[in-house]
């Protein structure tokens, strides 16, 4: 039997992400979020709005999503409580936050020079994405139960780097869930993936069926004109809500 409960928080389990972005002087912040989802190649973050991150992105519009695998948890732990701002905002003293300028060396981690970003790419984590700024939206503002403010960060990601080891042999595009292992946050604890338990309908045909990018030529063009006229309603519908 289902029961009402009120958590005080709703991390039913998701992948930590370590948030590299430029400070002002050049040097870099590391933030470890869970709040976090993906769709395509877009993706959503959200952050406390009185964050150094929160500055930083609003600031150069660009950062870099660094998932650790479970095998650096402590190097996550090391700087859980830290943060880049000089004064902390009173809820982040209540909470035991300490100010930390290097967060790089307390975790142990190293900068990786990045691609299409300026941001440093941690060069640990399994997978790394660059990624650039497309919306800026505020979080939660209107829920009582959002006693701090928040800031959901609209992310365009731009380039993809995976370890090799990680990758699916014949399809070197693909990570292979089997060695994919990333760090979880669940309830304020660290967990992973274990073992596989189960085939998804949504594995069957190639992933490449999510990709009509991927197509060359005119079959590109005849696959996006398609589908821009099927989905034209859904994307007048959202526009027309996001007016009102």
């Amino acid at each position: 039997m289902h029961k009402d409960i009120e958590p005080a928080i709703l991390y039913f389990g998701t992948p930590v992400v370590l948030v590299s972005t430029l400070n002002e002087d050049g040097t870099t912040n590391v933030a470890p979020i869970s709040s976090i989802w993906w769709l395509g190649w877009s993706c959503m973050i959200g952050v406390d709005a009185s964050s150094q991150t929160t500055e930083n992105l609003r600031r150069t519009g660009e950062c870099v999503l660094n998932l650790p695998s479970a095998n650096l948890v402590e190097s996550v732990n090391r700087i859980a409580k830290t943060t880049g701002r000089k004064r902390l905002p009173l809820h982040k003293k209540a909470l035991g936050y300490q100010h930390e300028p290097d967060k790089l060396s307390l975790s142990g981690l190293t900068p990786q020079t990045s691609v299409a970003v300026k941001s440093p790419r941690l060069q640990e984590c399994p997978i790394q994405l660059e990624a650039t700024l497309s919306k800026t939206i505020p979080f939660g503002d209107e829920n009582p139960k959002m006693s701090i403010p928040s800031v959901a960060f609209e992310l365009n990601i731009e380039k993809v780097h995976a370890d090799e080891s990680l990758l699916v042999h014949s399809e070197k595009s693909y990570i292979d869930p089997d060695k994919w292992h990333p760090l979880i946050m669940s309830f304020r604890k660290f967990y992973s993936t274990g073992n596989f338990i189960y085939k998804s309908k949504l594995s069957e045909g190639s992933e490449n069926q999510y990709a009509p990018w991927k197509q060359r030529g005119w079959k590109r063009k005849l696959t996006e004109w398609v589908l821009a006229k099927n989905t034209k309603r859904y994307k007048d519908a959202v526009s027309k809500d996001r007016a009102a």
